[in-house]
C-alpha cells in the first residue's frame, strides 16, 4: 500500500489532504497488484485497472457511485446512446474529468478549513463531543469487538482511509437515536430520533462490471435520454452544491449525481498531523425510498401492497433488497425480468429490475454491445438488526452473465436462465422434503434436517449454475441448454439424496407410524421417504431426456410403478410456494 506526505504539515500551517492528488482509493491492478490512487490517477489509469476494492463490499458500491458522479458532472453527459458510443470507443475518454477536478479540487480536501469534503466544518454537539471512529467504520461489529483485528476500538485512521469511511458513512450509516448537532431544529432532549439509514442501506445494490474499471465506469454511465429514468437540469453533485449546514436542507434528489452523492448524514473529522482520531456524526438529509424507482437505477424494486394501502395511492414500489441467505444466482429473476403477477393492486409489474441492467439491455438492443459479451453483476448491500440500529450482515457476490439475457426484444435466453433456477429450487426443496421425512420416520425434530439439506443442496449447484449461465453465451439453443441443466441437477440432487438415505440409520429404514398435515396416518420409512423423493424430483424436473416428457412440476412426469405418489393416498402434498419464506424472487 503507497503512502503520502500530509501537505501543510509544518508549523503554523494548515494541514491539506487533496483527494484529487493524494493517493487514497484502493484499486486491483490489471497485474493483480493493489494499490492506492489518487482521483485523478482513477481516472486517467481507469483502462489498467481491474477495478475498485475496499474493506467491505459496500464501500466499493459507495466509491462507484462516487467516481460515476464525477463521470456524469465532467461530462456533462452521456445525453445518448449514440454520445455513449463514443465515449466506448475513445480510449481517452475520461480526458475531461482532470480538468474537472482541478477546477473543483477545493471541494475535494478532506481537511479544508471551512469545505472539507462531504463533511460540514465546525459542527459540533452542545457539550462538544467527540466520539469513536467505530461510528463511521463499518467493518467493527457493534458488540462483536473479538471479531475485528482492530479490537476493541479504532482510535486512529490513516487520511486515505477516513476518506473512504467517510464516503461509506453517508451511503450506509446505522439509524437509532443520535447525538442532536447544535443549530439542528430536530434536536430533541439534546438527541435526533431515528430518521432511517443512509440511502444505500436501504437499497438491494447492483452495478455491472466490466472487464477493466474504464467499461465498469461506462456500462453503468447511463444516459440522459433513457425513458425509464427521470433527469434534471438542475442536477449536481454534492460539491458543486452549498456545504450543508448541521440541520436538514429538506430537499428531494434532483437525478443521478446527486442522489449518488447525497448527503444522508453531518460528518467532521477530528484529526492531527498523524491522521485522524475521532468523529463528529449526526443526521443529514433523509430522503425516503418510496417511488423512487425513476431516481435510482442501482436496485431492483417491489410492489409494497402495505403501503399503496396506507397511501391511498397505486403503484408504490420499494427498494428489494438482498437476503444475505441467498446467493445471486438463486434470484436473478429480480435481475433479469419485470414480474406481471396479481398484487391486488391496480397498475404496475409486482417487481422492476434494476434499471442499470435496462440501460445495458438497450445498449445490446441498439447493438452497442456484442450479444455473446459477458458481464459481471456485482451485488452489494447489507442488513441491519436491532431497528436499523447495527449493521448484522453484509451481501458480497457477483455474476457473470451474457448480455444476451439482457435483450430487451429476445427474452428467450432470459426466461431459460431464471427457469433453471427455478428447476434448481424445485429440486432442492425436494431434497429437504426427504430429510424432513427421514427424521419424522424417527420421532426426531425435522426442521433442523430439512433447512441443512437444502442448504447443502443449493451450495453443490452454486458452481454449476453459474458455470452453467456463462456458457448461454455460446449456445445456439436455450432450451436445449436447459435440459442439460436439468439432468444435471436431477444426478446431483440425486446423489445427495442418495447419501441422507445412507446415512439414516436402522431407526429411519424400521419407521414409524406418522399423522400428516390433513389428518391421516401412514407408516413412515426410509423406503417410502426414497419413494417420495424420487415422485418429486421428477416432478421437479421432468424428464430431460424425453422430447414427449411433461413440464417440470406436472405428475405426468412421474414414473408408473405402482407407488404412492404425491397427491394419492398416503403421500402427503406440500405446497412448498404457500409455506416456504424462500420462494424465488
Amino acid at each position: 500500500m503507497q503512502t503520502t506526505e500530509l501537505s501543510g504539515a509544518g508549523a503554523g500551517e494548515a494541514l491539506s489532504f487533496d483527494l484529487t492528488c493524494r493517493p487514497w482509493i484502493q484499486v486491483l491492478h490489471s497485474d493483480g497488484a493493489q494499490h492506492e490512487l489518487s482521483l485523478c490517477q482513477v481516472f486517467a489509469h481507469a483502462g489498467d485497472l481491474q477495478r475498485v476494492v475496499g474493506e467491505l463490499a459496500t464501500v466499493e458500491f459507495a466509491l462507484i457511485r462516487l467516481l460515476l458522479a464525477i463521470a456524469h458532472d465532467a461530462l456533462d453527459g452521456p445525453g445518448s446512446t449514440e454520445e455513449w458510443a463514443e465515449l466506448w470507443e475513445d480510449p481517452d475518454c475520461f480526458a475531461p474529468v482532470q480538468a474537472y477536478l482541478e477546477e473543483h479540487r477545493e471541494r475535494f480536501d478532506l481537511l479544508h478549513p471551512s469545505t472539507p469534503f462531504l463533511q460540514t466544518a465546525g459542527l459540533r454537539t452542545a457539550k462538544d463531543e467527540v466520539f469513536s471512529l467505530n461510528r463511521i467504520v463499518a467493518d467493527v461489529p457493534t458488540g462483536e469487538p473479538f471479531f475485528t483485528a482492530r479490537m476493541p476500538d479504532v482510535e486512529r485512521l490513516s487520511f486515505a482511509e477516513a476518506a473512504r469511511w467517510v464516503v461509506h458513512v453517508h451511503a450506509y450509516d446505522t439509524s437509532g437515536i443520535k447525538t442532536g448537532m447544535v443549530g439542528d431544529d430536530r434536536v430533541k432532549g439534546g438527541k435526533v430520533y431515528p430518521l432511517g439509514t443512509g440511502w444505500a442501506g436501504g437499497l438491494g445494490g447492483v452495478f455491472v462490471e466490466g472487464a477493466t474499471l474504464r467499461e465498469t465506469l461506462l456500462l453503468n454511465l447511463v444516459a440522459a435520454d433513457t425513458e425509464a429514468l427521470d433527469f434534471s437540469d438542475d442536477d449536481r453533485p454534492a460539491w458543486r452544491r452549498e456545504p450543508c449546514g448541521p440541520g436538514s436542507d429538506d430537499r428531494s434528489a434532483s437525478g443521478l449525481r446527486d442522489l449518488y452523492t447525497w448527503q444522508s448524514r453531518r460528518v467532521r473529522l477530528h484529526y492531527d498531523a498523524d491522521g485522524v482520531r475521532g468523529v463528529v456524526l449526526g443526521y443529514g438529509d433523509p430522503l425516503a425510498w418510496r417511488n423512487m424507482h425513476r431516481r435510482e437505477p442501482m436496485t431492483p424494486w417491489r410492489r409494497s401492497p402495505a403501503q399503496e394501502k396506507k397511501l391511498g395511492q397505486s403503484p408504490v414500489y420499494l427498494p428489494l433488497e438482498h437476503d444475505p441467505a441467498r446467493s445471486a444466482w438463486r434470484g436473478i429473476a429480480a435481475l433479469l425480468a419485470d414480474r406481471r403477477e396479481e398484487t391486488g393492486g391496480a397498475g404496475g409489474p409486482s417487481r422492476l429490475r434494476p434499471r442499470i441492467l435496462d440501460w445495458v439491455a438497450r445498449l445490446v438492443t441498439e447493438g452497442h454491445l456484442p450479444r455473446r459479451s459477458l458481464i459481471r453483476a456485482r451485488v452489494a448491500g447489507v442488513r441491519y438488526g436491532t431497528q436499523q440500529s447495527v449493521i448484522d450482515e453484509v451481501v458480497d457476490d457477483r455474476l457473470a452473465m451474457p448480455v444476451v439475457l439482457l435483450h430487451g426484444q429476445d427474452p428467450t435466453y432470459a426466461r431459460q436462465a431464471i427457469a433453471a433456477a427455478e428447476d434448481a429450487d424445485r429440486a432442492v426443496r425436494a431434497l429437504g422434503d426427504l430429510a424432513a421425512d427421514l427424521a419424522r420416520a424417527t420421532g426426531a425434530e425435522h426442521e433442523g434436517p430439512k433447512s441443512t439439506a437444502r442448504a447443502e443442496g443449493f451450495d453443490d449447484l452454486d458452481h454449476p449454475y453459474r458455470g452453467w449461465l456463462s456458457d448461454l453465451a455460446t449456445v445456439a439453443d436455450p432450451f436445449e441448454h436447459r435440459h442439460t441443466w436439468q439432468r444435471q441437477v436431477r444426478q446431483r440432487v440425486g446423489r445427495l439424496g442418495d447419501r441422507l438415505i445412507a446415512a439414516a440409520g436402522d431407526a429411519a429404514w424400521q419407521g414409524r407410524i406418522h399423522t400428516g398435515d390433513k389428518g391421516g396416518t401412514h407408516w413412515l420409512n426410509a423406503g417410502l421417504a426414497d419413494v417420495w423423493f424420487r415422485g418429486r424430483l421428477a416432478r421437479a424436473l421432468g424428464d430431460p431426456d424425453s422430447p414427449s416428457s411433461a413440464s417440470p412440476g406436472e405428475s405426468a412426469a412421474v414414473p408408473d410403478d405402482g407407488l404412492p405418489r404425491p397427491g394419492q393416498t398416503g403421500l402427503p402434498e406440500t405446497d412448498h410456494a404457500a409455506t416456504d419464506p424462500e420462494v424465488s424472487a
